[in-house]
C-alpha cells in the first residue's frame, strides 16, 4: 500500500474524553491522509471499535455502518441524568429495591424488535434542528419513536444497593440507543437510570481485539511503519458476500458496467463485494433478480 494510494480501513480503540471526530482528526494528521472518515459516531464517554476509513474507503464506510454493533454497558439504577449518561446533570435519585432476578426477567421484554424514543442529545433532527442542538437551549421536543431490534441482551454483573449497578451486553442493529435502553430496563422495574460505562466490542465482524489505540498509530506514523495496521478494502467488509471474478469481468466491474446476475455466480439478492482474481476489491454491486448494478466502484 503506497502512500499515494493508501485506502483501507483502520480499527481505532477509541479512549474515553475523545468525540469521533477528534479521532479522525488526529488520525488523518498522523497519516497524512486528508480523506478519512468513520462508520458510526461514538459519544465522548464511550470507548471501543471505531472503524475509520481511509482514502476512497470511505465510500465504503456505509455498509460498515449498517452492520449490527455489539456493546457492553454498565448503568446505574436509581440515578436519572438529563443525558441518560454519566457526562450529564442528575435530575432525580430514588432508591431502587430491585434484585438480579428482577432485572432478569424484565431482560425479556427488550430482546427481538422494539420501538425506541430517541433521547435529545443526539445527532438526529427534528424540523431542521439538531436534537442536541435543542437540548443545549434548554429545550425538550416530542420525538417519534422508532423501531429497532435487539438480536442479544444478557444481563454480565449486579452490583446490589440502594441505587444498583447493572452490567449487561447487546447485539443490536444500526441505530439502537444503548442509554435508552438502560433507561427504559430501568423504567419497567419502576425507577430511572442512566449509563456509568459504555464499550463498542464489535462492528459487524469487525472486532475491538484487532483495533489500536491513538497511542500505537501514532507510535507507527512516527516510525513510518503505520500502513501494516491498515485492513485491506476487502477485509473491512467481512459482512458481505464475497465473489470472485476472472480477468475478463473484473475490467468490466472496474468500469462500473453492469452484469447479468448470472454472471457474479452465487450471490444472492443484495450487496456482495467483487474481487479480481489477486482478490482485490474493485467494488460492492447489488444484486436485484437477474440484474447486478454497481453500487461502489474504488478500484
Amino acid at each position: 500500500m503506497t502512500p499515494a494510494l493508501a485506502a483501507g480501513f483502520l480499527l481505532v480503540d477509541k479512549a474515553a474524553g475523545w468525540t469521533s471526530h477528534d479521532v479522525v482528526a488526529k488520525v488523518r494528521n498522523l497519516l497524512g491522509i486528508k480523506k478519512v472518515g468513520h462508520a458510526g459516531t461514538l459519544d465522548p464517554m464511550a470507548t471501543g471499535l471505531l472503524v475509520l476509513g481511509l482514502g476512497r474507503t470511505t465510500r465504503l464506510l456505509r455498509f460498515v455502518q449498517e452492520a449490527e454493533k455489539e456493546y457492553v454497558a454498565r448503568a446505574q439504577f436509581g440515578v436519572a441524568t438529563d443525558s441518560l449518561d454519566a457526562d450529564g446533570a442528575v435530575l432525580s435519585r430514588d432508591p431502587m429495591e430491585i434484585e438480579e432476578s428482577d432485572v432478569e426477567a424484565a431482560l425479556e421484554r427488550f430482546r427481538g424488535s422494539i420501538m425506541q424514543v430517541p433521547p435529545m442529545v443526539t445527532a438526529r433532527k427534528v424540523e431542521g434542528r439538531r436534537l442536541y442542538e435543542l437540548a443545549r437551549e434548554g429545550q425538550e421536543v416530542e420525538r417519534e419513536s422508532r423501531p429497532v431490534t435487539v438480536y442479544a441482551l444478557e444481563l454480565i454483573d449486579f452490583a446490589p444497593s440502594d441505587y444498583p449497578l447493572v452490567g449487561f451486553r447487546v447485539r443490536c442493529s444500526k441505530g439502537t440507543y444503548v442509554r435508552t435502553l438502560a433507561d427504559d430496563l430501568a423504567r419497567a422495574l419502576g425507577g430511572r437510570a442512566h449509563l456509568t460505562e459504555l464499550r463498542r466490542t464489535r462492528n459487524g465482524g469487525l472486532s475491538v481485539a484487532d483495533s489500536y489505540t491513538v497511542e500505537s498509530i501514532a507510535s507507527a506514523a512516527a516510525d513510518d511503519d503505520w500502513r501494516g495496521l491498515v485492513l485491506e478494502p476487502l477485509d473491512g467488509l467481512p459482512d458481505l458476500p464475497l465473489v470472485e471474478v476472472d480477468a475478463e469481468i473484473a475490467r468490466a466491474v472496474a468500469n462500473g458496467v453492469p452484469l447479468a446476475g448470472s454472471v457474479l455466480a452465487g450471490a444472492e439478492s443484495g450487496f456482495v463485494r467483487v474481487a479480481d482474481p489477486e482478490r482485490r476489491l474493485l467494488g460492492v454491486y447489488r444484486v436485484e433478480g437477474s440484474r447486478a448494478v454497481p453500487e461502489v466502484v474504488i478500484s
